[in-house]
């Protein structure tokens, strides 16, 4: 066996993290946003949080901000919608999160003056991955997805400029808005 061993990682996250990437015209990134509801954490106890990457900044809300700072720097600025973009210092909001997460119908999630919504889920299915790479520390990930074709993010009132991705087949569709339920996240401790 080798030192990280999928087989002897231990669960650090248990929990949902449903997901938009927004693109231009250009298809270029205009907008993420990462919603978390962690049900339990070894280390950082329970609660939710919304992380918000824009070309200008990255917002990150919560009422627990230390569980905020943990999901946004040691999960969401390593997920691969966000290689190669600037992770500038974000700006940290100690406001409650609200999220409402229905494999059958989507997400409706509100932090601040931020409101998210995810619908016409097209597929549910099982995800699962021993090298899931988040900065130089490999995860395992088990998950049920949800891709949608329709998403959106609004602050304070004003619909983020971009559009869903989606991709795949009629069998396997993909998209750039989705749920992630039932999410395990563990390591080598």
């Amino acid at each position: 066996m080798t030192a990280d061993d999928p087989g002897r990682r231990a669960p650090v996250l248990v929990g949902a993290n449903p997901g938009l990437q927004l693109f231009d015209a250009g298809e270029v990134c205009s907008g993420y946003v990462s919603v978390w509801r962690v049900d339990w954490s070894r280390s950082h106890g329970t609660g939710t949080a919304l992380v918000l990457w824009q070309p200008t900044g990255v917002r990150v809300l919560g009422s627990n901000l230390e569980l905020a700072r943990w999901l946004a720097e040691d999960f969401t600025r390593h997920f691969p919608e966000l290689d190669g973009l600037d992770w500038p210092q974000p700006q940290y909001e100690q406001v409650p999160v609200t999220a409402t997460i229905d494999l059958a119908r989507g997400l409706h999630a509100r932090a601040g003056d931020i409101e998210v919504q995810l619908s016409e889920v097209l597929d549910v299915r099982s995800v699962a991955t021993d090298d899931f790479r988040l900065g130089a520390v490999a995860h395992t990930l088990r998950l049920v997805l949800g891709p949608c074709q329709q998403g959106q993010v609004s602050i304070a009132g004003r619909q983020l400029e971009g559009q869903v991705r989606r991709s795949g087949t009629a069998r396997r569709p993909s998209s750039s808005a989705f749920l992630a339920e039932a999410e395990v996240w563990s390591r080598q401790l």
